[in-house]
Order: C-alpha cells, then sequence, then structure tokens
C-alpha cells in the first residue's frame, strides 16, 4: 500500500540532510562550513481512521494528520466528489450514530 494520503494525496517528498562544522558569523566564528549532504526522505504522518460517508456506509481510509485537524474531508462517493464534515466512528457507538443522523439526513 503506497504512503499516500486518500484524501489531500501528500505523498513522500525526498530533500538532503546536510552536517556541518564550525562556528556561525554572528556568533564570532569564521563561518559553518557543509562536511557532507545525505538524500533523505519526508514522509507524511498517515493514520488510518474510520469515517462515515453521507450516504450512511463506514470506509476505513488512510489520511494525513492535518486533515484531520482540519475536519473536512473531500473524497469520491458513488462516483463524485463530495465535500463533509470528518466524523470519526466506532461501531456501535452511540454518540457517532446521533452526530451522524444529524449531520446526514437520509
Amino acid at each position: 500500500m503506497p504512503r499516500v494520503c486518500q484524501v489531500s494525496g501528500k505523498k513522500t517528498s525526498f530533500g538532503n540532510h546536510v552536517t556541518t562544522r564550525g562556528k556561525a558569523k554572528y556568533l564570532g566564528g569564521v563561518g559553518i562550513k557543509t562536511t557532507g549532504v545525505s538524500r533523505r526522505t519526508f514522509r507524511p504522518n498517515l493514520q488510518k481512521i474510520r469515517v462515515w460517508l453521507p450516504n450512511g456506509q463506514m470506509r476505513t481510509i488512510r489520511v494525513a494528520t492535518s486533515v484531520i485537524r482540519n475536519g473536512v474531508l473531500t473524497l469520491e462517493v458513488d462516483g463524485k466528489m463530495q465535500t463533509f464534515p470528518l466524523i470519526k466512528a466506532s461501531r456501535g457507538s452511540a454518540a457517532a450514530k446521533a452526530a451522524r443522523g444529524n449531520l446526514y439526513p437520509i
């Protein structure tokens, strides 16, 4: 399974790790020198969550924590892109069922 957020599309990106030595000029040194450059990866912080969809289904998706913090999902549901509030689901939870009933009148 790829490391990709199913909502925002965030995925692994690449960059450099730079190792330095010396003392910065503004601190009274002769400057910072680069002693090595290594390739590295930046991975999104993906979490598996279960969400209620507007059509009443529960789906497990992998999303970035920035999406969870935002609280709004845009997913393809029944062939159409839909935006709806993020409701974390737990099976049998009365609070989740009540919240779903209030937000998604079917």
